[in-house]
């Protein structure tokens, strides 16, 4: 148990401490606003773009892993989609937006942080396999979902154009192809840029935690409060439930296991809200339902670490 709080503990010791700047007013919305666009728009793509530059993508590249984590992904998204629609009479923009936030793991922020924390820096490959995918495959699947239902019979080239103007306007999925790209083509590039980019790469992790706290802050705990543990029961137990059941069957080895279960195990991220408020539609219930999952995550997250091998 005290190995097990080791690495949780300091994971949501690095939240707790931008939430109370927060809520000290040490540093105001504008400069969280401005460390996590900082975050997710240099940093966090710097460490994507990093990694991915230099693995070995036909070691990591498990498909059995991608299958266990993705169905686990799709079935959340599914039935937070079809749960917040049909049971709880949701508008179907606002039920895309509770799909999604059901969908989006927080795969960076706290899925690499706590992997890297339980098992080490070199398991992480397993982790930036399912990351390398994750943002434009969620933001494809959600992207469409809401354009298709917002076109209402409108022309499918309308919603072509759309989804692909805002994948290629992603930055996570501007650096992740750009990885791929000089990956695949050897292209080195010289020291003094490989090292620029990794001391920014290496500011990515602890910024984006700190910066999360203090963007919770700001999520008062309001909303449909059966829908928020709706969202919470699908994130945090019936997408690992069916990524460790699936990784067991397809006999994934231990490294791939941990890093795909870790990572189905987290809380909705950020990009849940990004999502929600870039369509100005289920934004409170989303926002409160990362905080609440969140703060829950710190039980559970030890809980799947401690049936994980």
């Amino acid at each position: 148990m005290q190995a097990l709080f080791d690495v949780i503990g300091p994971v949501f010791l690095v939240i707790g401490a931008g939430y109370l700047a927060a809520s000290r007013n040490i540093i105001n919305e504008n400069g969280f606003d401005a460390l996590m666009r900082f975050a997710q728009s240099v940093a966090i793509p710097c460490m994507l773009f990093s990694a991915l530059r230099v693995l070995d993508l036909g070691v990591i590249f498990d498909p059995w892993l991608l299958v266990a984590f993705y169905t686990g992904s799709v079935t959340g998204f599914a039935i937070g989609l079809l749960g917040a629609r049909f049971l709880f009479q949701r508008p179907w923009e606002d039920s895309i937006a509770i799909g999604f936030c059901c969908l989006f793991a927080n795969s960076v922020m706290i899925g690499l942080a706590l992997t890297e924390r339980a098992y080490g820096t070199t398991a992480l490959g397993p982790n930036y396999a399912i990351v390398a995918l994750h943002s434009p495959f969620c933001y494809g699947v959600g992207i469409t979902a809401m354009e298709i239902a917002r076109a209402r019979g409108g022309p499918a080239k309308d919603v072509v154009t759309k989804v692909s103007k805002a994948m290629f306007s992603n930055a996570l999925i501007v650096a992740i192809a750009l990885g791929f790209a000089f990956n695949l083509l050897a292209v080195t590039l010289p020291v003094i840029v490989t090292d620029a980019v990794d001391m920014l790469a290496r500011s990515a992790l602890p910024v984006a935690l700190f910066g999360m706290g203090g963007i919770l802050f700001r999520y008062r705990p309001e909303g449909d409060l059966r829908t928020i543990a709706f969202i919470c029961v699908i994130s945090l137990v019936l997408h690992p439930t069916i990524t460790y059941t699936l990784g067991n069957i397809f006999a994934l080895e231990t490294s791939p296991l941990r890093s795909a279960v870790v990572t189905a195990a987290m809380a909705p991220g950020i990009n849940g809200y990004v999502f929600a408020n870039m369509y100005g539609v289920a934004r409170r219930v989303v926002a409160t339902a990362i905080l609440a999952a969140t703060s829950a995550s710190v039980i559970t997250a030890w809980i799947w670490l401690s049936v994980l091998p």
